[in-house]
């Protein structure tokens, strides 16, 4: 299940975090490091050096330009933030990790030093994790942020006491099956022209990510919901023809 898990740096801004967060995952015996749109060039020397010895997670790493390809080939993303949002999106804490189905494909998501995860991104997410610190001093830096995740999740692979409760008759939709469904949903949407105003599409489409990412679908539910805005959307085809 180690194998399972990603963990996903969003615009890391200093190459000594990227590599001491390559040997912080190799503490924890995890491997999968994707890394997206970073600042510095990547890889460089400084990031291989402190690496120290987790220069395979570097060479075998995957490189991005941005998140949604990165989506594709997950089941379930999990960000990760120093404080409360005020979202529709799930919120988890360290110690409910245990109702996370390890077997399925796994992201853990990291923000960037400067500003964390825009409210844009965190929309993409499952759930949301707050790693719980003092509330007078809530920064964390990235690699001790993702030292803390690992460390839980280590814990918990090894303690064998995960139970999971979807019957295993069940497919859970992938994150690429809810992203096919939700991008058919808001293509049908720019169609009628939804959006109103323009200046909050934004917001609108985050709030719509969020809606459907927090449901916890199965791929059947995603099939279904897929074809009733193809249906419709044929339905207001039809009905302009007639006009």
């Amino acid at each position: 299940m180690f194998k399972n898990i990603q963990f996903i740096l969003h615009k890391p801004q200093l190459s000594e975090n990227i590599g001491a967060c390559a040997r912080a995952m190799k503490n924890f015996n995890f491997s999968n490091l994707v890394v997206v749109n970073p600042k510095p060039i990547y890889p460089n020397d400084k990031i291989i050096a402190t690496s120290v010895g987790a220069r395979d997670i570097i060479k075998k790493s995957k490189y991005y330009e941005n998140l949604e390809p990165v989506l594709k080939n997950i089941d379930c993303l999990i960000s990760t933030t120093a404080r409360f949002r005020n979202k529709n999106v799930k919120h988890i804490k360290l110690n409910e990790l245990k109702k996370i189905d390890f077997k399925k494909k796994i992201g853990f998501l990291f923000g960037s030093e400067a500003s964390g995860l825009s409210n844009n991104e965190i929309s993409y997410s499952n759930y949301v994790l707050q790693i719980p610190t003092n509330p007078k001093f809530k920064s964390l830096n990235l690699s001790h942020s993702l030292i803390v995740v690992a460390h839980a999740i280590f814990e918990l692979l090894n303690s064998k006491k995960i139970s999971y409760n979807r019957s295993k008759k069940i497919k859970a939709a992938s994150k690429k099956d809810l992203q096919d469904m939700i991008n058919l949903c808001i293509k049908h949407l720019n169609e009628i022209d939804f959006f109103k105003p323009k200046e909050k599409k934004p917001v609108m489409l985050e709030n719509l990510r969020s809606l459907f990412y927090k449901m916890d679908l199965s791929q059947k539910e995603t099939r279904i919901l897929s074809s009733v805005f193809a249906s419709l959307a044929k339905k207001k085809v039809d009905w302009q023809n007639q006009c």
